[in-house]
């Protein structure tokens, strides 16, 4: 006589002293809780010029964005902006300051968006970068922006924003 596999989280219920479906598994009890992704970013400058990486990888491949991605596990949200600037940049940048979050409840997504300052002029395109330059404002091609966050984001910078909280349920 053979033994079921165990398959694992197979069937959505509402567990005890829970309110929503969640995907369980009958065998263990374990419960796969989803959450939204957190994706960190910065506003990099650089003598006033700002810091613009075109994409080469999808989504949108193509489109300029500012450097931003996936926080990882066990980074805070400022090193995982750093972290981003220099996989996409290569630039080294340090924070100055919180520029706000932007939610995407529809896709289940938080942008936290730093201000930050290039410590210095370099920078090449990553792995994920097509190009990147370094621009001014009324060179930023805002018609071939990857996302409706990115300007957000610039717009936020440009008009000294601080903090702030903006929720977006169709982006």
């Amino acid at each position: 006589m053979s033994t079921p596999e165990k398959t694992g989280p197979s069937v959505h219920k509402v567990p005890e002293g829970d309110d929503r479906p969640r995907l369980t598994c009958l065998d263990c009890g374990y419960i796969a809780y989803e959450n939204p992704k957190v994706i960190v970013g910065a506003v990099c400058v650089w003598e006033d010029k700002f810091l613009m990486c075109r994409r080469a990888i999808e989504p949108r491949r193509g489109f300029w964005t500012i450097p931003a991605g996936f926080l990882e596990l066990n980074e805070t949200m400022a090193e995982g902006a750093a972290r981003e600037a220099w996989e996409e940049a290569t630039a080294r940048i340090r924070i100055t300051g919180l520029l706000g979050i932007y939610e995407i409840p529809r896709i289940s997504q938080i942008y936290v968006i730093h201000k930050a300052e290039m410590e210095t002029h370099e920078f090449a395109a990553g792995p994920e970068s097509e190009d990147v330059q370094l621009l001014d404002w009324d060179d930023i091609p805002w018609d071939d922006l990857a996302f409706p966050s990115v300007s957000w984001a610039l717009n936020r910078f440009r008009e000294g924003g601080g903090p702030v909280t903006v929720r977006h349920p169709v982006e």
